[in-house]
């Protein structure tokens, strides 16, 4: 992949960006407990090569337009382990994206032959691509980002199209293409359900634990 455009956005997506019918998204938060942790980036990309991203103020959370994107039912949201992401979104913006694809969903799916599904391995294994992960646990809340940073959460995005590309047709092949799309549908309400306090709770189990 040739050097990324990546912009910054402090707050908000500007008027009239438009990144297309399916559009990758990530967020960097101080850690992984949405209660406690706030919310600091959310970056997207539209597949071509650049990555937007939006930088929060502690408690400034309105941004309209990024907000109508996540609400826009004829965009697909692609995200990487999207339960989680789904919660940092509708615990911060108030709104729960839909429809949505989760490239670590279809990479359960698919790729029964292994149990690496993270980012890093998808990206090495389908794209032969190394993502570098030092920026993973950085200050997230500093009020200027780092060119590592900004580095950093763009690869996030980046390449989900393309593991995409590859995990449907997996997906086809492997004829589970079916549940794939009914795991995708869910997510949203397991995002909800997560928040509001069945995060350790498997509700379809005959004796669900109580977390």
């Amino acid at each position: 992949m040739a050097t990324p455009s990546i912009t910054l956005h402090k707050g908000d997506l500007p008027d009239g960006l438009d990144l297309g019918p399916v559009v990758a998204v990530d967020t960097e938060s101080m850690g992984l407990d949405w209660a406690r942790d706030r919310l600091c980036v959310v970056q997207l990309s539209g597949g071509d090569g650049s990555a937007h991203l939006v930088q929060f103020a502690p408690n400034e959370y309105d941004a309209p337009n990024l907000k109508r994107l996540m609400e826009d039912e004829r965009v697909t949201k692609l995200f990487h382990f999207a339960r989680a992401d789904l919660a940092m979104i509708f615990y911060y913006l108030g709104v729960l994206p839909q429809p949505v694809y989760c490239t670590k969903v279809a990479s359960v799916l698919a790729r029964t032959f292994c149990d690496r599904h993270g980012l890093k391995d998808l990206c090495r294994d389908l794209l032969g691509t190394d993502l570098i992960k030092e920026q993973q646990t950085s200050d997230w809340g500093a009020p200027e980002l780092t060119q590592a940073q900004m580095t950093y959460a763009a690869s996030d995005v980046l390449y989900l199209h393309q593991l995409r590309e590859k995990l449907d047709a997996m997906l086809v092949r492997e004829k589970r293409e079916h549940l794939a799309q009914a795991a995708f549908a869910f997510l949203p309400a397991r995002a909800a359900l997560d928040l509001a306090g069945w995060q350790n709770v498997d509700i379809f189990a005959h004796k669900p634990n109580r977390g």
